[in-house]
């Protein structure tokens, strides 16, 4: 189907164009970006008054299959997706079983094809059933599609396991997607270590299980230069190891998770269920070293890191409760909500949902096909957004199987009136 989109306000990180634009579409991908050649459409979208907006891109989506679909399944969590705006998602290696095994991404790939919704690109398990113990075959998991290696978050690995795998990663040119997490440190902890956990009398998760496993992270990468992205940075004193690693010139890239850009530990309350993330929220000046980290370019994205948990694993006290929260429903209207609390620059913000992911992910998959941006040429993935349009999040309007959100009962602008993927409307 052909489809032009008029009327509508451009805005586009890659190119940093905002401006009134008509795009056309055919074949699945933009033809034409105020193109003066002829173009005959079979469907005409007015967008005035609307945003266009690249398909954002979510670095962590969890979708529960296989293993774990009384939570979810892989067809809610992508329809929750594209009503978002998310048209390319990651997923992390911990589905039951974890995706060790060639057959198991391609079987995901197949399912995600068959749905024909957003674009799937799974992260394979970095060891055999993420026990850390023996590394699996990298080459025949990229064969089968996936597009780095990580342990989800399982904590930093046993640091000649960690050092193997470098190596590994290094002579293919592969990328290692590793949380910074001395799990000796962190195992037994449900919130972030401080006063206030310590008044409501919760084990904590000190700083240093995140700054040591930096550390030790950096140390190796000096001597072999794999290329590392690290998965939702917490610290104040994290981002800024983060800053000086840059810095030295290794290659290295991070990101955050939209729950910890907007609340802190004290937003647990009287021990919120909802709260319960993993890492754990931290403090206020924690949270204002990552909006910092944005701003100057040391934290490269934002992601949901979107969790489902179902009533019987989040309806229980603090501690004994899952870590995890949906997230990628409200990914951009928390975005947007953050910059015009900050003062970000509009096409800023939307870089770190959009155009920076798309170069992590290209960075370790060269043949990756373009995402995160609107070009002529490129696959027509994009959404129609009302920037204007709040909208409350609750459990009547998320779409995902699981409603439990830290955000649940907010009034949230900007509203997905259109998704396009591979210039087909998947959700309208």
């Amino acid at each position: 189907m052909k489809l032009r989109i008029i009327n509508g306000r451009l805005l586009n990180p890659a190119t940093k164009q905002d401006e009134v634009a008509v795009i056309d579409i055919a074949a699945g991908r933009i033809v034409g970006i105020n193109s003066t050649e002829d173009f005959s459409a079979d469907q005409v979208i007015d967008a005035a008054g609307k945003a266009i907006i690249p398909g954002l891109v979510d670095l962590s989506v969890r979708l529960r299959e296989p293993g774990n679909e009384h939570r979810a399944t892989l067809e809610t969590e992508m329809r929750a997706a594209l009503a978002g705006g998310v048209t390319s998602l990651v997923l992390p290696p911990d589905t039951d079983p974890s995706l060790d095994e060639p057959g198991l991404v391609e079987m995901l790939k197949h399912r995600a094809r068959q749905l024909n919704q957003a674009n799937l690109y799974p992260l394979g398990a970095m060891t055999v059933g993420l026990k850390g113990e023996v590394l699996t075959e990298m080459a025949e998991l990229t064969e089968a599609g996936c597009v780095a290696f990580s342990q989800a978050n399982k904590g930093l690995l046993n640091l000649a396991t960690l050092n193997r795998a470098m190596l590994y990663a290094k002579t293919f040119d592969y990328t290692l997607w590793i949380q910074p997490s001395e799990t000796d440190l962190a195992s037994s902890g449900v919130a972030a270590s401080g006063a206030f956990a310590s008044r409501l009398g919760l084990s904590g998760i000190p700083v240093q299980a995140e700054t040591i496993a930096l550390h030790a992270l950096f140390e190796l990468q000096r001597s072999n230069k794999v290329r590392l992205h690290l998965c939702r940075v917490t610290s104040a004193e994290g981002i800024e190891l983060v800053r000086q690693a840059k810095a030295r010139g290794l290659p290295v890239t991070c990101d955050v998770s939209i729950n910890h850009l907007h609340l802190t530990d004290t937003d647990i309350g009287f021990f919120d269920s909802n709260y319960r993330l993993y890492p754990p929220l931290r403090s206020q000046r924690d949270r204002e070293a990552i909006t910092q980290g944005l701003l100057d370019g040391t934290i490269d994205a934002i992601c949901s890191d979107h969790t489902p948990m179902d009533d019987e694993e989040k309806l229980l006290p603090f501690a004994q409760a899952e870590a995890g929260a949906v997230g990628v429903e409200i990914l951009l209207s928390l975005v947007y909500k953050w910059a015009q609390e900050h003062k970000v620059p509009l096409l800023d913000a939307l870089a770190k949902i959009t155009f920076n992911p798309y170069q992590i992910l290209k960075a370790g998959a060269p043949a990756l096909p373009p995402c995160g941006q609107i070009a002529v040429g490129a696959p027509a993935d994009l959404a129609i957004v009302d920037l204007g349009e709040y909208w409350q999040v609750n459990r009547q309007t998320l779409v995902s199987q699981s409603a439990h959100t830290p955000f649940s009962g907010y009034e949230v602008p900007a509203k997905v009136k259109m998704t396009i993927v591979g210039g087909r409307i998947a959700w309208e």
